[in-house]
C-alpha cells in the first residue's frame, strides 16, 4: 500500500522548489524533463532524490503527446534551463524525459529537443512507469492524465505488465468549458485551473472524466486491481478521484500535489 503521507510530504516539497532553492545534499543533481501537452516542467533533485529546485511553463507545442512545434518547445526548454542555472550557480549536464504510454515513437523529438537544450539524456521511460518512482506501488494501476492523453501502467509486483494510452486529457475539458461559456479557449484554461471555480464547473465537464474513467475501466481489471494512483496536472481537478471510484468500482487515491509526480518521477530516473 502506498504510504500517503510520504508522497504529500514529498510533493509539497517538489511545489516549494519552485519558489525556494534547496541546498543539496550531495553534488549530484539529477534533471527531469516533462514535454506536456499543457505545460513544460524541469525538475532538479540531488542525488538522494530530495527536491532541489523546479520550473514550469506553460506551452502549446505539443499535441497528444507528441511535439508539433520542435522550435517553440526548444525555445522553452532552453529557457527553463537557464533559469535554473541561474538559481542554481552551475550547469545543468544531463536529464531523463518521458513519453505518455504509447507515444514512443516520439522519442526522438523529445530527445532531439533535450539535446537542442543543453542536456545529455540518460533516461528514456514512459509517464505512468516514472510516477511510480514518486508512488513506489507494487500492486496497483498508475493512472497519469496530462493536457492531451489519459494513460495508465498496470503494476504487479513491482513490475509494469502492461501500459495504455488514450488521447483525452486537460484540453479537452477546457474545450468543452470554452464552448459551454462562449469564452476563448485561454479563458476557460483558467476557469479551469481556479480552484474556487471547481464545484461550478465540475457537472459541465464530468462527461468527460468519466470517459477518461471509461479508459481506464476498459483496460484494467478490477477484480485484480486493489487501487489507482492518480497523476498528472488534469488530476488537479477537485473531485476527479470520486467520478474515477464510482465508474470503474476501484478504490481511487490522488496525492495534495498531482501535477508534479511525473516530472519528479522523472528526474529520479535521471542516471
Amino acid at each position: 500500500m502506498m504510504d500517503m503521507e510520504r508522497v504529500n510530504d514529498y510533493m509539497a516539497r517538489v511545489s516549494a522548489s519552485e519558489h525556494t532553492t534547496f541546498p543539496p545534499a550531495d553534488g549530484e543533481l539529477k534533471v527531469g524533463l516533462d514535454l506536456g501537452t499543457a505545460y513544460i516542467v524541469l525538475v532538479v533533485l540531488d542525488g538522494a532524490d530530495n527536491p532541489v529546485a523546479c520550473e514550469k511553463q506553460a506551452a502549446s507545442v505539443l499535441r497528444d503527446g507528441v511535439v508539433v512545434d520542435y522550435l517553440g518547445a526548444l525555445q522553452i526548454v532552453r529557457e527553463l534551463k537557464r533559469r535554473l542555472e541561474q538559481r542554481l550557480g552551475r550547469e545543468l549536464e544531463r536529464c531523463a524525459i518521458a513519453m505518455p504510454a504509447g507515444t514512443e515513437s516520439s522519442a526522438r523529438t523529445h530527445q532531439y529537443v533535450a539535446e537542442g537544450a543543453g542536456f545529455e539524456v540518460t533516461a528514456v521511460l514512459d509517464e505512468p512507469t516514472a510516477a511510480n518512482a514518486v508512488y513506489q506501488i507494487d500492486n496497483g494501476v498508475v493512472v497519469d492524465i496530462g493536457g492531451g492523453t489519459t494513460g495508465l501502467a498496470v503494476l504487479r509486483e513491482g513490475k509494469v505488465v502492461r501500459i495504455e494510452d488514450e488521447p483525452t486529457g486537460g484540453t479537452h475539458l477546457t474545450l468543452v468549458l470554452a464552448g459551454n461559456y462562449h469564452i476563448p479557449f485561454a479563458e476557460a484554461e483558467s476557469i479551469k485551473q481556479d480552484y474556487a471555480r471547481h464545484k461550478e464547473i465540475f457537472p459541465v465537464v464530468r462527461p468527460v472524466v468519466e470517459k477518461m474513467a471509461a479508459i481506464v475501466k476498459r483496460y484494467v481489471d478490477k477484480t485484480e486491481t486493489e487501487t489507482l494512483y492518480l497523476c498528472g496536472g488534469t488530476c488537479c481537478l477537485t473531485g476527479i478521484e470520486e467520478v474515477f471510484a464510482r465508474e470503474t468500482g476501484i478504490r481511487t487515491v490522488k496525492p495534495a500535489d498531482p501535477f508534479l509526480v511525473t516530472p519528479a518521477g522523472i528526474a529520479m530516473n535521471c542516471k
